[in-house]
């Protein structure tokens, strides 16, 4: 089955958008440019690789010969770029094209499994024939014709980023470098890392579905390092969304580079704070990465359903106090971890999983809420087309809450604020979890007195949960590339707190005599 090469060019030619240079970026020592591109298909798949709704029927056909409870094609196509600019050089760039279908069929609690990158027809074929084998039934009706969704407006784009060139890109990055550099002059080194990619899935469901989405994806870091009097000393920050080109502006830019360059600056003056046990702030925004780890993966079904969380038998129960609602929201516009459909088809959206501090849902695949006897939540995630999806987190935080920030502080007689973190551990069955924080602040008698660095918080999900006593009205999802990985598979995802008040936490800093 060959590229219908002159449709695909005739696409090309059908409809084209312009994108050009902001005007903040020129003088950047790289020469102005535009880049034209094609209008997107509504189903590109069909349009650009001549895989239409008679393929689907034949390859879902031969998957489910010898028996399926569900069963779908799960189509892939995307194209990918990143550039690192250090010492004001290009010091790497990279492209790429990943494409391919994963076929599966569901019996019972099995599953098969099996991809190719080779959209032919003999190939996805003898990749149904592969995934079948678990099964030893009979054939089961399949659609000859499949309905498709409304395709979603959560992230669309003018010009996708596959014609964005990157004589569009270099600007951006060595527009960073100058700016960083200009902040501080004890700033001796800047890295900037840039990421883009264009997506574009299709799934065709043995219940007779057909979703086609384009998810578009762009991050944007910078690293710094200072020295001053012999000390060095290194922050960063970094943006990330489902995004296009034109969201790159320059108060966005050096919103970013300030931010990196306090949080590099501020070092200089940290202390390390007593070690042991005391009350712990978690800054609003990206302590989310806390309420991600420590506690979302303990709610998503397939742990629960195996018995390996320890809130597996808590539905319906208390877990937090009545002021703590924590939500896992898909549907959120535009950010890193929004979806129009999962990756099952499943129209994604809105979890509440914890209202009112009472246990209410699990983060459900199909496969999990037919065993619990519910719909699916559009939780459905996987890596890229080799692999099968299972219940992921997409936009997860926590709510608002009835106090404020400074009362908050102001209820601490002698404690630490958590700000950004680096790396973490989490033991996801029971919850036991250690965070590296990078940066923060300690608070004595009710105010802040002193910025703190290299602080490691140790404790246990569900346990600082409970010790949740006071929730701030400063909620914010943070802007970060955040990546979540999970039994090999990385997803990307968005995440966020108020800020919030854990009664008592274990604190790595320095032991006072």
């Amino acid at each position: 089955m060959a590229v219908k090469r002159r449709e695909f060019l005739g696409h090309m030619a059908a409809g084209s958008a312009i994108v050009t240079m902001p005007a903040f970026l020129q003088g950047c020592g790289v020469q102005s440019a535009t880049a034209v591109s094609q209008a997107t298909p509504e189903n590109p798949f069909m349009a650009w690789f001549g895989v239409d709704q008679a393929t689907a029927a034949r390859v879902m056909s031969e998957l489910t010969a010898r028996g399926a409870d569900a069963s779908d094609l799960y189509f892939q196509h995307t194209r990918s770029n990143s550039l690192r600019l250090e010492d004001g050089i290009v010091s790497s760039a990279s492209s790429g094209i990943q494409q391919g279908v994963g076929l599966r069929v569901v019996i019972g609690e099995q599953t098969g499994y099996a991809f190719t990158e080779d959209l032919t027809m003999p190939s996805m074929l003898a990749a149904a024939r592969t995934a079948s084998a678990i099964a030893s039934g009979n054939a089961v009706a399949v659609p000859q014709a499949f309905s498709p969704l409304g395709t979603g407006d959560l992230y669309t784009t003018t010009v996708p980023w596959s014609d964005v060139g990157i004589d569009q890109k270099l600007p951006v990055l060595k527009f960073v470098e100058e700016k960083a550099k200009a902040m501080d002059p004890a700033i001796e080194k800047v890295a900037v890392y840039w990421a883009d990619a264009d997506e574009r899935v299709m799934i065709a469901t043995l219940d007779g579905k057909l979703v086609t989405d384009h998810r578009p994806m762009t991050r944007l870091t910078v690293v710094v390092t200072a020295k001053r009097d012999g000390e060095v000393q290194t922050g960063y920050s970094n943006i990330a969304a489902r995004e296009e080109f034109g969201w790159y502006s320059e108060e966005r830019i050096l919103t970013m580079v300030k931010e990196a360059v306090d949080r590099t600056m501020i070092q200089f003056e940290a202390i390390r704070p007593p070690a042991g046990e005391m009350p712990v702030i978690l800054a609003s925004g990206a302590s989310g990465i806390l309420l991600h780890e420590a506690i979302g993966h303990g709610m998503e079904a397939d742990f629960n359903r195996k018995g390996t969380s320890i809130y597996s038998d808590m539905m319906g129960k208390k877990v937090a106090e009545p002021f703590v609602t924590v939500v896992d929201q898909a549907s959120i516009p535009r950010e890193r971890g929004a979806l129009n459909y999962d990756d099952e088809g499943n129209k994604a959206g809105r979890t509440v999983m914890v209202e009112n501090g009472i246990l209410k849902s699990y983060l459900h695949d199909q496969i999990s809420a037919k065993q619990y006897g519910l719909g699916p939540t559009g939780s459905g995630r996987r890596e890229s087309y080799k692999y099968s999806p299972m219940p992921r987190m997409s936009c997860t935080f926590m709510e608002d809450g009835p106090h404020t920030k400074d009362e908050i502080i102001a209820a601490v007689d002698h404690g630490i604020i958590c700000e950004t973190y680096t790396n973490g551990q989490v033991q996801i069955g029971a919850g036991d979890y250690t965070f590296y924080v990078k940066n923060g602040w300690l608070v004595e008698k009710g105010k802040v007195t002193a910025p703190i660095k290299d602080v490691n918080i140790i404790g246990n999900g569900p346990e600082s949960l409970k010790r949740i006593t006071m929730v701030a009205n400063d909620a914010r999802l943070d802007t970060g590339g955040w990546t979540c990985g999970k039994n090999g598979q990385s997803v990307p995802v968005s995440q966020g707190i108020p800020t919030v008040l854990v009664s008592n936490m274990t604190v790595g800093g320095e032991n006072v005599s």
